[in-house]
This record gives structure tokens, sequence and C-alpha cells, in this order.
């Protein structure tokens, strides 16, 4: 059990001497990059010198979060090898209590490459419907780790026992084909379309893992207009690129569910491919289904893009020029 260093204020500013070798690396993260992310987020120099850690201000309330953030670092074991990414996550959930199991716990996937953080407020109030509600929607544009986050959720309740069977599902709209008309077998036709969820796939666990997933039949492809008559019992089910369902289709989905199974759904309202005069069951879900406690329905922005930044700035473009 380690002892929290405490901080005495100096003509530098405020320093914590850190005495301990292996505290001072879980605090400083891997090439110094905790130290980089306290520094953005506190607005001032923090300064590693020896076993000294100091924030170049004698502000009370920095000096105050200074010191927070490292004794939550020293008291988390989880905090240990994930570097910038988990001290964002703890800088989400500082001032927002209804969110900190989200931030602190992340998304621990068993045999996973790396546990799973949110970045953001609102990919923190996510993570935390994802473990708390039946059905989950996460609904925003291009980047804001909705996909992924529902893919490591996904994964996290399959590999842990919690369900017997994740099912991927997106609506085939892209090309204005049949699945019938294209080469291959079923799982071939639709395979193209799910690439982005396999990519999340692949980022989170190891290739065995993946293959001993298939084997086992722990991942099914399904693709939505197969889907009718289903009862899908012991399953997370994922629908991805949801804006391009129809009403009908919406409604069909959302009732395919059985006993000891969540429902995930995520979708960009700004990429609709739909033909035109053709409603959303996206939007029209987001609208009916708001008052039903069992469902979240999570809106994220472009201020959630953490992606490459220029994506940010590409989405607020659109945006104003949409305005």
């Amino acid at each position: 059990m380690y002892t929290f260093p405490k901080g005495v204020y100096l003509d530098t500013g405020y320093t914590v001497v850190v005495s301990d070798p292996e505290l001072l690396s879980v605090v400083c993260g891997s090439n110094d990059d905790n130290l980089r992310v306290m520094e953005e987020y506190l607005g001032v120099p923090v300064l590693s010198r020896g076993n000294e850690l100091t924030v170049a201000s004698s502000n009370a309330d920095t000096c105050r979060k200074f010191q927070l953030l490292i004794d939550k670092l020293v008291s988390l074991e989880s905090a240990s090898g994930n570097s910038g990414e988990f001290i964002s996550s703890l800088i989400v959930g500082m001032d927002n209590d209804a969110i900190g199991n989200s931030v602190t716990d992340g998304i621990r996937i068993p045999h996973g490459i790396k546990r799973v953080y949110p970045k953001t407020e609102k990919q923190a109030l996510f993570m935390s419907a994802l473990k708390e509600k039946s059905v989950v929607f996460g609904i925003g544009p291009a980047g804001t780790g909705k996909t992924f986050i529902a893919v490591a959720h996904a994964l996290a309740l399959v590999l842990s026992r919690t369900v017997r069977k994740m099912v991927l599902t997106r609506p085939v709209v892209e090309a204005g084909e049949s699945l019938g008309f294209l080469p291959g077998d079923l799982e071939q036709k639709i395979s193209p379309y799910l690439r982005p969820l396999y990519d999340a796939i692949e980022m989170l666990v190891p290739p065995d893992v993946i293959k001993r997933m298939e084997d086992s039949r722990m991942i099914e492809i399904a693709p939505l207009a197969y889907m009718r008559g289903r009862s899908l019992n012991d399953s997370v089910i994922l629908l991805d690129e949801a804006q391009n369902t129809t009403i009908g289709q919406m409604k069909m989905f959302l009732t395919r569910m059985g006993e000891n199974s969540r429902i995930i759904v995520t979708g960009d309202p700004s990429q609709i491919d739909l033909p035109p005069k053709t409603d959303s069951g996206l939007l029209h879900s987001s609208r009916v289904l708001a008052d039903i406690d069992e469902i979240a329905l999570i809106n994220l922005d472009s201020k959630d893009i953490v992606r490459n930044p220029l994506v940010k700035k590409i989405i607020q473009a659109y945006e104003q020029k949409k305005d």
C-alpha cells in the first residue's frame, strides 16, 4: 500500500516529493506522458527533477487539482502502464461523481490488449450507460469513439462470459444492391460492411483470441435484412450505422432482443444514405424511446471527437456551412 506524498509550497511553486521510484514511475507515466497531460489540464508547467514533482503555480485551486491527480494515480493500480490516456480519463471525471466509476474502471476486456478509458465526459456517460442499461444508443459524428467503445463493451461482456455471443449487424444501403447479387457466401457478402467493427476488434484483442471466438461462434455476423423472425438470447447485439435503417427496420431490430441480452445502437445522423423522403429509423427511435427508463440515448458531438485533430476541424466546418 502506497503512502500518499504530500506537497509543500516553495518559491518555484507547489512541490511533491516522491521517494519511491516505482510510485514516481506510476505518477509520471511512460516518457512523462502523465506530466504533459497535467500541464495541458492545469495550464501551467509541471516539472520533474530527481524525485520532486513541481507545478509552477501558487494558485490554491491549481495546486489542489495537482495534488488530487497525484493521489488518484497513486491509489489506482490500473494507472500503471496506461500513461496519458488514463490520466486524461481521470481529468474527465474529476468534477463529476456520476461518471466516476466509468472513468476509473474503464472497460476491461479479458485477454484484451488494453483497457479502454473515456477521453471526454460524454464518452464516460456512454460507458456508464452501457454498464447500467439494457439498450443504449450512441449517436454522434465520425471520430467520437462511439463504435470503438461499443465494440469494447461487447467484447468485455462476451469474454467475461456475461453473455454467450456478440452479434454484429449493419444496414446494407451504400452500394444500392441486394445482397443476393453480390459475390460469395452470406458472410463474404456482408464482411466489407462490417470491416470498421472488425478494425476495432483487432485493436482490442489479439488475433488468436479473435480466431477462438470465431471458431466457437462467439462472434456472429448477421445482416439486418436477415434478422426478421429471430429471438436473440444471451447475446450482446451491436447495430452500427443505424442512421441508415428505416423506421420499420429499427423496430424489427429492437424487438429481436431475447433473454439476458443487451442492445447497442450507434449511428451518425449527418451521414444518412437512405433514399429521399425515407425517414431514418435512428432519428425516429431517438424521439419515441426517449422516455423509457431502461433505454439510454447518449448524444455525442464535435467536442467528443478523439480521432486525428483534423477530423474535428472538418466536422465543425461542415456544421458551420450547414448553419
